[in-house]
């Protein structure tokens, strides 16, 4: 059951609750210490040898406690980050709560980071010491570090070791955590959030929606991302059955769906993606009521996919509330900088606002489209989006010049290309360096992926990037051109044509929107795709290891003449 009006007006006026305290402030509510109020996929082990699926409130203090308790034996102190490298939700969610409870900083390292980016971004961050999982304990193991811990080396008897000043008392300027940026263009940016910003929009929330949608929640997020960590502190204080997934596979998160019978499912866009490329009508979603997408907007094709199955409550003229069939789709796109989703788009199967449309930025935060000079453009004309808001990251954790370079007349540039309309709508067109100009004009890889898996029925997915000759730059910021090419996922590829009838199909779409035409479409396979740690596609691998197959061919096509 969620909370009430009256705990729902108590949290908001607090004015101690922050990002880092909010175990500590439960207590002081007078929470119930049998409620139910963590739910995992059984991969992670507590200090007593069990892999619970469900903590108590009253568990999950037992718990932290004892992680802090075996941190502060071993010399961890405020403001201290100590790097966590794991695959497991539950890990990453426990020692946030431990580590923050003694003022220190939890630095977290996703799973997916090669070896030897992980180590030399853990060095970048100063971290004190690491927690790991089995499987990355060696890539982190004589790194220099203080201490290399997994969950089983940490027991019960170390609860024992809590400070004597403990729980820490937070400034709200305090950082809480420091996550990092997707890595989508080499080494991640270490982001760092205050106990105020990671918080200020949670409170936001709570003071302004009532979150019942949010009755069952199931994170398919990255539990390396500070957004998986903002939506446990929410669920926590609205009372809210919570799961967390380790896995961000769309399979695996419908499996979850099927399992937990979630009312709302939060993931990236990445993995809504592949949800909607399996048969959903295998699958029983008739439990969801919300799909929350953060990070990088969604595609229209995956969406329409997938609010044609669970329900809704609408409110009518009268406020009169009735069930409806089809769910709601929320698409909102952030960034780890941004804290939370400064844009949020309401979609539905009767939705018409699609074409990258990512809607106004949300009531506490604004926005711009920017020239090169930091002045705002009129609608119509395409940018650089920057925006402003209080959840915004206060810099890159020991990296001021890059962050100070990507601020621009006062506001912080995401590195996305959009436009806005009369109407106050942000578009979606682009990633700045993915953009690619050719000799018919620019094509926006981002919104030309949208309309052809609109327009394209047998498409389950596709890329679209730019091949340059060697030192010619052709993205937003450069000045030369290159081919763009689409690599294709068939839905099924029995039947389907060869390459030439696909560029043919392809090129008719881009032209009748008024598109610029590719180069060329090729077919590729799922497992083709190079993904970063957080599920995004790497167009920037992608131009490269297709520049290497096309000069294969021309070198192979040389030698056969020969």
């Amino acid at each position: 059951m969620l909370i009430s009006r009256q705990e729902r007006a108590r949290i908001c006026s607090d004015t101690e609750l922050g990002a880092g305290n909010v175990l500590a402030r439960l207590k002081a509510y007078g929470r119930a210490l049998d409620e139910p109020v963590l739910r995992t996929d059984g991969t992670w082990p507590a200090p007593d040898g069990s892999h619970p699926e469900v903590l108590t409130l009253g568990q999950l203090y037992e718990v932290v406690e004892t992680y802090a308790g075996w941190y502060a034996a071993h010399g961890v102190r405020p403001r201290d980050p100590v790097a966590i490298h794991s695959y497991s939700s539950a890990e990453f969610a426990v020692n946030f709560l431990a580590l923050t409870s003694l003022g220190a900083i939890p630095s977290f390292v996703n799973g997916n980071l090669s070896p030897e980016i992980a180590r030399e971004y853990v060095r970048r961050q100063g971290a004190v010491g690491a927690f790991t999982d089995a499987t990355h304990h060696d890539v982190l193991e004589g790194s220099g570090l203080g201490f290399c811990v997994t969950a089983a080396d940490i027991r019960p008897e170390h609860r024992a070791s809590l400070p004597a000043a403990y729980p820490y008392r937070h400034d709200p300027t305090d950082p809480v955590l420091i996550s990092h940026s997707s890595g989508t263009t080499g080494m991640p940016k270490g982001v760092p959030h205050t106990h105020r910003t990671l918080m200020y929009a949670q409170l936001h929330r709570l003071r302004y929606s009532t979150g019942t949608d949010m009755e069952r929640t199931l994170v398919g997020l990255p539990g390396a991302h500070n957004a998986m960590v903002a939506t446990l502190l929410y669920c926590l204080l609205l009372r809210t059955d919570i799961k967390l997934l380790s896995s961000q596979r769309g399979t695996d998160v419908l499996d979850g769906i099927e399992e937990f019978r979630p009312t709302t499912v939060l993931a990236f866009a990445g993995t809504f993606g592949e949800m909607a490329a399996e048969d959903l009508s295998a699958r029983d979603l008739s439990s969801v009521q919300v799909w929350f997408n953060t990070g990088d907007a969604a595609h229209e094709a995956h969406i329409r996919a997938l609010v044609q199955h669970g329900s809704r409550i609408e409110v009518r003229r009268d406020l009169s509330r009735t069930r409806v069939e089809g769910s709601v789709f929320v698409d909102g796109l952030g960034s780890s900088e941004a804290g939370y989703s400064v844009f949020h788009n309401r979609h539905t199967k009767d939705t018409s606002a699609y074409s990258r449309c990512v809607g106004k930025p949300i009531s506490f935060a604004e926005a711009a489209v920017l020239a090169e000079d930091g002045t705002p453009l009129p609608p119509g004309e395409i940018g650089r989006l920057g925006f402003k808001s209080p959840t915004l990251t206060p810099g890159y954790w020991n990296d001021s010049l890059t962050w100070n370079r990507m601020r621009l007349g006062g506001y912080w540039l995401t590195g996305d290309l959009a436009r806005q309309d009369e109407d106050g709508n942000f578009y979606h067109l682009d990633r700045a360096p993915d953009a690619i100009r050719t000799r018919a004009g620019i094509v926006f890889s981002t919104r030309t992926e949208e309309l052809l898996l609109a327009e394209l029925p047998g498409l389950a997915d596709c890329t679209v990037v730019g091949v340059a000759p060697d030192g010619v730059r052709a993205d937003w910021d450069g000045d030369g051109v290159a081919d763009a090419y689409v690599l294709l996922q068939l839905a099924q590829e029995e039947g389907a044509g060869d390459d030439e009838e696909w560029t043919a199909r392809v090129n008719s779409a881009l032209t009748d929107a008024g598109f610029p035409p590719v180069a060329r479409a090729l077919r590729m396979k799922p497992d083709d795709v190079a993904k970063g740690a957080t599920g995004k596609v790497l167009k920037r691998v992608m131009r490269d290891r297709f520049a290497a197959d096309a000069a294969d061919v021309v070198v192979a096509a040389k030698e056969h003449h020969v």
